[in-house]
């Protein structure tokens, strides 16, 4: 099988609206979350999110672009653009066959759906929708757009798997070039969800914070007072390619993606397993993919949303993984400062794996401030503070409701 490698990255997050700036605040332990501007959300559970900061779509897309496409759409364009410049390919080089877009989202066009549906029940009732209303919703705009917009006419379709959407993708994406279906494929994910709807569901499962007196500290994993996520927003990019394609055109490779398994649960709607089976025989089939024995693994970003069960079972699984090599192996939970990202949480994330092992460092978990002692004894989470470390191989773990366990294993060059 071809070899693949990341040679291009994108980040529209809450902590930067680019790789350097995202990587920075991930270093300095900086938290996105803030009041939500985006809607009046006086009357809310929760009323804090982690929104993108100084964000200005009109210097980044076309009037055209933003006409036609709902945020999240938006958001992957800016990522992807990030990226592709990033990466040096020259796409008019390259049979446009060969080149292809795997890309994740798990909501969609929410905003688009509540704005259009709201305009209905509140006017006069006259069918007199947006002709784009459709285009912007549907979830696949993202990967549609983005191939549009460079020529990209390999595969390309949009994958679903609620907050594993992004690891899916990248998965995807990783098995393709694999395959030789591919040279390049654009992965990662996209989610614009701060919308009253959105907010309102979540709030509604009694699954985000409410610590509204203190958002900066509100997302907290494993700590014993944590109440629930932090929603945020936003994209990554990656461009991966054939190894040998890139070394030819000599471009800089960032990271190898070893490997990537996906499991179910098969347990609850919206609950992980509370011994974490399913994540850990995820966690196992990547490492097998990606030939890598658990204890020559350096760190795991851990999907970690801040949520009582769904830590302590991750958390369970960890365990058995790595059993007496628990100790060589950094965690952290990088959600922290990011607010959860949904279905773009994975892509965010793989960027910070990536960050890890060119920089030789792992990103903090912040806010943490008592440990749940339902913890097992010397779980080695890295708080308040980056470690120093040459990562040689990190992982990236995320798991979704309806039991989604999504990861993805990244390998220095």
């Amino acid at each position: 099988m071809n070899r693949v490698v990341v040679t291009g990255m994108g980040a529209l997050t809450p902590i930067g609206n680019d790789v350097s700036a995202f990587t920075n605040n991930l270093w300095k332990g900086t938290s996105g979350a803030a009041p939500i501007t985006r809607f009046d959300a006086s009357r809310f559970r929760t009323k804090f999110a982690c929104e993108l900061k100084q964000y200005e779509a009109t210097a980044l897309l076309d009037k055209n672009e933003l006409r036609k496409t709902d945020l999240f759409t938006q958001y992957a364009l800016v990522a992807a653009d990030q990226a592709i410049k990033d990466s040096g390919l020259d796409f008019q080089a390259m049979d446009p066959f060969d080149t292809g877009v795997i890309w994740g989202s798990g909501q969609g066009g929410m905003q688009t759906f509540e704005e259009q549906v709201t305009e209905y029940v509140e006017g006069d009732r006259n069918p007199r929708f947006n002709p784009f209303f459709v285009p912007k919703l549907i979830v696949n705009m993202a990967s549609g757009m983005i191939s549009i917009k460079y020529r990209l006419m390999g595969i390309n379709y949009t994958t679903v798997s609620a907050c594993a959407t992004s690891n899916t993708a990248i998965m995807d994406a990783l098995n393709y070039i694999r395959l030789g279906k591919a040279k390049v494929i654009i992965t990662g994910g996209s989610e614009a969800p701060i919308t009253p709807a959105s907010v309102g569901g979540f709030c509604a499962m009694k699954a985000m914070s409410v610590r509204n007196d203190d958002p900066l500290t509100a997302s907290r994993p494993f700590d014993v007072n944590r109440d629930g996520f932090v929603m945020g927003e936003g994209a990554g990019a990656l461009v991966l390619e054939e190894y040998e394609h890139a070394r030819k055109r000599g471009a800089k490779i960032y990271a190898e993606v070893a490997g990537a398994a996906m499991t179910a649960d098969a347990w609850h709607m919206t609950a992980t397993h509370p011994e974490g089976l399913g994540a850990l025989q995820a966690m196992r089939l990547a490492l097998k993919d990606a030939g890598v024995a658990a204890g020559k693994v350096d760190y795991v970003n851990m999907h970690a949303t801040s949520t009582s069960v769904g830590d302590l079972s991750e958390i369970a699984a960890i365990t058995k993984l790595f059993g007496n090599d628990i100790g060589a192996v950094h965690l952290s939970a990088t959600k922290s400062m990011t607010g959860h990202l949904l279905g773009a949480a994975g892509a965010i994330e793989a960027i910070a794996c990536i960050a890890s092992i060119n920089e030789s460092a792992i990103p903090p978990t912040i806010n943490t401030r008592q440990l749940d002692p339902e913890l097992p004894a010397g779980v080695p989470i890295v708080l308040k503070e980056p470690v120093k470390k040459n990562v040689e191989v990190a992982m990236s773990n995320t798991f979704g409701f309806g039991g989604h366990n999504g990861i993805v294993v990244f390998r220095k060059m």
